[in-house]
């Protein structure tokens, strides 16, 4: 394989755990103004767009209040998702150390992405941070802007890593390698399998030792 010279991370699912936290902070928000209860999976398939996008479609007569519902109790609530996954932050220092490229690329919201990189303090490894919007899935335009701006380096040596099936995707369209993250507990490893992401890993251990050689 080519030798890795960047590295595009998703947040949810791959650096943290956290997709429990925005399923709460989804709760807690938006059951009030609709009144009535929602399941993990009703939450979930509103996913792709940011957050703000979540609550259009699930209270869009109540958009402002149920944004700004959320951001409180995501800050709230991040408790429940104190740090980066073990062996993030070390593989991080790892890939900085060696003048390895890192940046972001995640479908959430640029506040709530905000409050996740300020509870883990590692926005200072990022040399770019790709947001997502309201209006639908931009994954594939925000890793096409890192490529943009990594434009010294060739495709084959820059990865996506991602946990959802649409990261393998976005990654395919905009021509780049991809590894599968399946360590989360929220990870769904047969649908990933079902894509043939270039790896799949469900330890970030493995992660780190493959990476670390190829780098």
């Amino acid at each position: 394989m080519t030798k890795i010279k960047a590295v595009i991370f998703d947040l949810d699912g791959t650096l943290a755990n956290t997709l429990p936290l925005c399923i709460s902070g989804f709760r807690k928000s938006i059951e009030p103004l609709i009144n009535r209860y929602l399941s993990e999976e009703e939450i979930i398939a509103t996913f792709g767009p940011s957050e703000e996008g979540t609550i259009m479609a699930l209270a869009p007569e109540h958009y402002e209040k149920g944004v700004s519902s959320y951001l409180k109790f995501y800050k709230e609530l991040h408790a429940m998702c104190p740090a980066p996954f073990e062996g993030i932050e070390d593989l991080l220092n790892t890939l900085k150390a060696k003048s390895i490229k890192i940046a972001m690329v995640t479908g959430k919201g640029r506040h709530s992405t905000d409050i996740s990189l300020e509870q883990f303090g590692i926005g200072k490894y990022f040399e770019a941070i790709e947001t997502g919007i309201s209006t639908g899935p931009r994954k594939a335009e925000g890793i096409q802007n890192i490529l943009n701006l990594f434009e010294d380096l060739r495709k084959e040596e820059i990865i996506y890593v991602g946990d959802a099936p649409s990261d393998i995707l976005a990654s395919r369209k905009v021509g780049i390698p991809v590894v599968a993250a399946a360590w989360a507990e929220t990870a769904e490893p047969e649908k990933l399998k079902e894509l043939y992401p270039d790896m799949l890993f469900d330890s970030i251990s493995d992660f780190s030792h493959w990476l670390t050689f190829n780098i």
